[in-house]
């Protein structure tokens, strides 16, 4: 599991870095990120419910409700896939919002944005997500339980702030056509 995870991070740092070089404006690089995470989402959910049910979590009668999922997502898929801890909090009111908590974010373990600085260009810099990539796994992941979210970077210790806090906001329940194909007349 711990080498998994090593691999697991050094992949992802790779595509951090290539990325940030293919793409030159760091808006786009954040929506290429979002993007190549929406991908890695939809394809780590059957592995992460497989490993589920054979690890017996009974996943259908947990996830009831979107505070039941954020814990899910956070407690269980992070570690699983990650190997590392992350907190759930802040639920709005409604219970449609939520921030996931990151103390440790391999994605930035060996990143460093430069200082902006205006006459070098740099100031974009300080606009590159590395973490966007979160993003786009969470969205991409709820989005094949029939859940549409919006996830956003509030905090980044890669620019001095104390902790990663991806702020997570569901948009929509969507209805269930999966099997629609498949029934008989």
């Amino acid at each position: 599991m711990l080498l998994i995870s090593i691999l697991t991070q050094t992949l992802l740092q790779y595509v951090l870095y290539y990325t940030v070089r293919d793409y030159e404006d760091p808006i786009e690089v954040n929506a290429q990120l979002d993007r190549i995470g929406h991908s890695i989402g939809v394809r780590c959910v059957d592995e992460f419910l497989s490993k589920a049910d054979v690890a017996g979590l009974g996943l259908a009668t947990q996830c009831q409700t979107l505070k039941d999922t954020a814990e899910v997502v956070a407690k269980i898929g992070f570690k699983m896939f990650l190997g590392i801890q992350a907190e759930v909090g802040a639920f709005s009111q409604d219970q449609r919002s939520f921030s996931i908590y990151l103390q440790d974010n391999p994605l930035s373990a060996f990143v460093e944005l430069p200082a902006g600085d205006e006459q070098s260009g740099n100031e974009d810099l300080r606009k590159l997500k590395y973490s966007n990539l979160y993003c786009g796994v969470i969205r991409g992941a709820l989005e094949m339980v029939n859940l549409k979210v919006e996830c956003s970077i509030v905090r980044d210790t890669l620019k001095g702030d104390e902790v990663n806090e991806i702020r997570v906001e569901l948009k929509e329940i969507l209805a269930d056509g999966a099997g629609d194909d498949y029934k008989e007349e």
